[in-house]
């Protein structure tokens, strides 16, 4: 009998939330952020509440979503919740619309996301379909609406952050079209840039493998595929390149967001965020 892994998300704790003194992270300012009912998005709508700003989270699970905006009101932040299905454009639309309604939209955290682990030859189109709607057409409609929004604001700035991922800098085994929409997010951060003339900004964050349940459930699926244990999975495939062998937890990747957010990131125009423990560039 093959060893089960037991890993989990960690709860989050407004000690480890990455405070910063922002003269645009006040309530006037909106953010919005998908995927935020789990994972990363739910870690990043919190700290972006925490920071003071007048958060949007979007996500198709309105349970999971509910309950991120309870905890972020329990931090004293303010966040709003509207459900949202990512490949509907016109549930894309509404979601702007609302934002707008609440203050002056000037951040996107586009951070939902889906796996599927198959090669090439054996991935499924409908699968194909719903991971480049939801993790790189969503995004690009996303930034689409925000930035005539951002050149409303007094000073035409705004921030669009993306959540790519040591698999947009390289590609592993049967995950091609996860590894296709992370470099994508990396072109769409830099054509946004190129536009964006220093005022209107946009970076991407690149991990390796965070404690959320995305990662936890494709534990399974890579043993299986590999022919290897769960337990090699994690030891020799997640963390075999990393030279910190332990996951991110999901609030240290919000930080990156918030840090890319903020006054501090003046000159993160286009570029990634690299926080891998060494994986892609150290060997």
């Amino acid at each position: 009998m093959r060893k089960r892994v037991l890993i989990s998300e960690p709860e989050i704790k407004e000690d480890e939330i990455l405070k910063i003194n922002d003269p645009n992270f006040n309530i006037s300012n909106v953010c919005i952020v998908t995927g935020c009912g789990s994972g990363i998005g739910k870690a990043t709508a919190i700290a972006s509440a925490v920071n003071n700003l007048m958060t949007v989270g979007l996500d198709i699970d309105e349970k999971g979503g509910k309950e991120t905006q309870k905890l972020a009101r329990k931090f004293n932040g303010q966040m709003i919740f509207i459900k949202t299905d990512l490949t509907k454009d016109n549930d894309i639309k509404n979601a702007v619309l609302e934002a707008s309604k609440l203050g002056n939209i000037r951040y996107l955290a586009n951070i939902a996301g889906i796996q599927h682990i198959d090669s090439v030859e054996n991935f499924p189109m409908e699968k194909y379909d719903q991971m480049m709607a939801i993790m790189l057409r969503a995004p690009f409609l996303l930034s689409k609406l925000v930035i005539p929004f951002f050149k409303k604001n007094i000073d035409g700035g705004g921030v669009i952050g993306n959540m790519s991922s040591v698999h947009g800098h390289i590609c592993t085994i049967n995950k091609p079209v996860y590894n296709i929409t992370k470099f994508g997010l990396r072109a769409l951060s830099q054509s946004i840039s190129a536009e964006g003339e220093g005022k209107i900004r946009s970076f991407t964050v690149s991990t390796g493998f965070v404690k959320t349940f995305l990662a936890i459930n494709q534990i399974k699926a890579q043993s299986e595929q590999r022919k290897i244990t769960e337990e090699e999975v994690v030891r020799d495939v997640m963390l075999g390149r990393s030279r910190v062998k332990e996951m991110m937890t999901p609030i240290e990747v919000a930080n990156l967001f918030i840090f890319g957010f903020s006054k501090y990131s003046k000159y993160l125009v286009g570029g990634d965020l690299l926080f891998d423990g060494g994986m892609v560039l150290t060997y």
